[in-house]
């Protein structure tokens, strides 16, 4: 997409994240994780859009917008991180349209700090590279760099360091989102990890790589959360390819080799488990 110029209108999607596979292989003195994980991520999610202001300023709207705090919210902290890199003072005044859960493993707040960043870099015209986003994304949050490229990827590290995974046999599949609307706070669902390194994630391939692999803290979470256990119950009525928790939770996803697959799965979950949020989508 070309540069903006200043005064004009453009915008960005926060691309849902999903965590295919989550080893979780150490616990780090500064409270941190060393994982092996493949980031996915879907061609839906939160909105973006920017217009020319003199200083730097954001509204919220959406489904779930309640409680979040419009003066210091990861996105305005971006924002400001990439002007102080970039020359220092800008203008912008932002507004995030929230269609992700809070709290709910695929990244919402990670990838609204990574859109604003690519839009930004965009809108003030900067030419950053996308390798150099992910750089300058670091001090914002464990997942922020991988969620600036938004590309099929395997994360280690705490997740930052990144390397591309070949994922053609995932683009033909249709992921089925599920959350129960209950948020999960990602420092309670690894504090609660038994800390046994269960071992790395195999090479190859992403979906056999996914298929073979797990998410540790998929037990965690449902010890907490118990509701998960029907939620994944739901999707493995379903018949899918593979159905598993994301991230900390707690959505929880499945992947099918069809549309069709996709809306009857989402009918069926809607029906077995009443009050709850989905979202379909295609990876990129």
């Amino acid at each position: 997409m070309p540069a903006s110029l200043g005064g004009a209108a453009d915008s960005e999607t926060a691309c849902a994240k999903i965590n295919l596979a989550l080893h979780v292989r150490q616990r780090l003195p500064d409270g941190y994780h060393q994982i092996e994980t493949i980031f996915a991520f879907l061609d839906q999610g939160d909105a973006l859009s920017v217009h020319a202001g003199d200083d730097l300023q954001l509204t919220i709207g959406g489904r779930f917008a309640g409680g979040l705090d419009d003066k210091d919210n990861l996105v305005l902290q971006a924002a400001r991180r990439l002007a102080a890199v970039s020359g220092g003072q800008k203008g912008a005044h932002l507004h995030l349209e929230k269609r992700l859960p809070v709290a709910s493993g695929i990244g919402g707040g990670s990838a609204d700090a990574a859109a604003t960043l690519r839009l930004l870099n965009r809108f003030w015209e900067l030419d950053h590279s996308i390798a150099e986003l992910a750089e300058i994304a670091k001090p914002l949050g464990a997942d922020v760099p991988a969620c600036v490229a938004s590309q099929t990827c395997r994360g280690t590290g705490i997740g930052q360091d990144l390397a591309p995974v070949p994922d053609d046999g995932l683009r033909h599949h249709i992921a089925l989102l599920v959350n129960p609307l209950v948020p999960v706070s990602t420092a309670k669902i690894f504090a609660a990890w038994d800390g046994t390194d269960r071992g790395g994630l195999a090479d190859g391939q992403v979906l056999p790589i996914a298929l073979a692999g797990r998410n540790d803290l998929q037990k965690p979470a449902v010890a907490l959360v118990p509701i998960l256990t029907r939620v994944l119950n739901a999707l493995e009525q379903c018949d899918p390819v593979m159905a598993r928790m994301s991230g900390s939770g707690a959505t929880c996803f499945a992947l099918f080799d069809s549309a069709e697959a996709a809306d009857k799965a989402e009918q069926y979950c809607r029906s077995a488990l009443g009050d709850i949020w989905t979202m379909k989508g295609r990876f990129r």
